[in-house]
C-alpha cells in the first residue's frame, strides 16, 4: 500500500493513495483547520512560533540552554513535554483532529536529546516521581501523554519515531518506549529521508532493523521533494519490503508518478483470456 503526507488539502483524494496523512499542525507552529477525508497531523513538542513567543517553553539541559534551532543538532524549537498549559493545547488539537477524521497521527513527540530536560519543573517531577533514574522517567511521561492522546482517537492512533532502531537508543534519546507504547499506538511511522536515494542498503538496514524491533506494525516515510524518480521508485521497492506502506513527504506528483509505475511494472507478464475482458 502506498500513501501521501502532504499539505495540500486537494491531494488527499488522489486515487494513487490509500492512505493520506494532512498536516494540521507543524514545527513552525503553523496550524490549519482539521480535515475530514485525511489522516490529521500534529507535531507535539515541535514549534517555532510558541518558543519564539515564550522562550521559557523550550527544554534547557543541565547548563541551562535551550533546545531551539539556533543551536548546533536542533532543526525547530522544542517545548518541555512537561509544560502542561502547552500539553493540555496540543491534546485540544487532537481532539479537533479526531472530531473531523478519527485517525489521528502524532508528530515530533518526546523529548529534544537525552540531555533534557533540566528546568526547574522537571527537576520537581523527576525528584518527585520516585525514579532513581531520570530516564526512566522521562519513558513515563511521554508513555502517559501518548496515553492521554490515545484515549480521545477512537480510530487508528499513528505515532512517528526517529529512525534509529537499535535498542535503547529511542529510550534514551527521545523518551520514547516503543515496547510501553505499543499497547496505545496502532502504527508507527519511520521517516527514512534522503535528498537522493543514490544507494539504499542503509533504507533497507533501517527498514529491517524496525521490523525487528517493533510489535506493532509500522510504515516507512520517503522524502519526495525533487527526488529522481528512478532513485525514489528503488526506494520504494525497498521500504514496500518492510513495511505496511510506502509514504511519500510533500510533493505527491512525485509520489503519485512511483507508484503508477510501481504498479504498472507489477502488472507486466499478466496474460489476459476472454474472461478477463
Amino acid at each position: 500500500m502506498y500513501g501521501v503526507v502532504t499539505r495540500n488539502e486537494s491531494e488527499l483524494a488522489w486515487s494513487e493513495f490509500d492512505t493520506a496523512f494532512f498536516e494540521m499542525k507543524d514545527v513552525t507552529g503553523r496550524a490549519t483547520t482539521p480535515v475530514e477525508n485525511g489522516v490529521n497531523m500534529v507535531s507535539c513538542f515541535g514549534d517555532n512560533a510558541a518558543v519564539e513567543g515564550d522562550p521559557d517553553l523550550a527544554p534547557v539541559d543541565d547548563t541551562g540552554e535551550r533546545a531551539t534551532r539556533e543551536r548546533r543538532y536542533f532543526d525547530w524549537d522544542y517545548v518541555c513535554p512537561t509544560n502542561e498549559t502547552y500539553r493540555d493545547g496540543i491534546l485540544e488539537m487532537v481532539a479537533d483532529a479526531a472530531a473531523a477524521n478519527e485517525d489521528v497521527r502524532l508528530d515530533d513527540v518526546g523529548f529534544p536529546r537525552g540531555e533534557y530536560c533540566h528546568c526547574d519543573r522537571c527537576t520537581r517531577l523527576f525528584e518527585a516521581s520516585g525514579h532513581d533514574d531520570r530516564l526512566d522517567w522521562r519513558t513515563e511521561v511521554i508513555t502517559e501523554f501518548v496515553a492521554e492522546a490515545r484515549d480521545l482517537v477512537p480510530g487508528r492512533l499513528y505515532l512517528t519515531l526517529y529512525p534509529d532502531p537499535y535498542p535503547g537508543h529511542l529510550e534514551r534519546r527521545s523518551g520514547i518506549d516503543v515496547d510501553a507504547l505499543a499497547a496505545h499506538v496502532d502504527e508507527f511511522v519511520v521517516p527514512v529521508y534522503d535528498m537522493g536515494y543514490t544507494t539504499t542498503y542503509w533504507v533497507e538496514t533501517i527498514a529491517s532493523g524496525f521490523r525487528d524491533r517493533l510489535s506493532a506494525p509500522f510504515s516507512v516515510e520517503l522524502y519526495a521533494i525533487d527526488i529522481d524518480l528512478d532513485n525514489l521508485a528503488d526506494a520504494a521497492e525497498v521500504a514496500a519490503a518492510y513495511g505496511e506502506r510506502v509514504l511519500f513527504g510533500y510533493q505527491a506528483g512525485n509520489g503519485r508518478a512511483v507508484v503508477r509505475r510501481l504498479r504498472a511494472d507489477g502488472q507486466q507478464g499478466v496474460s489476459q483470456g476472454p474472461d478477463d475482458v
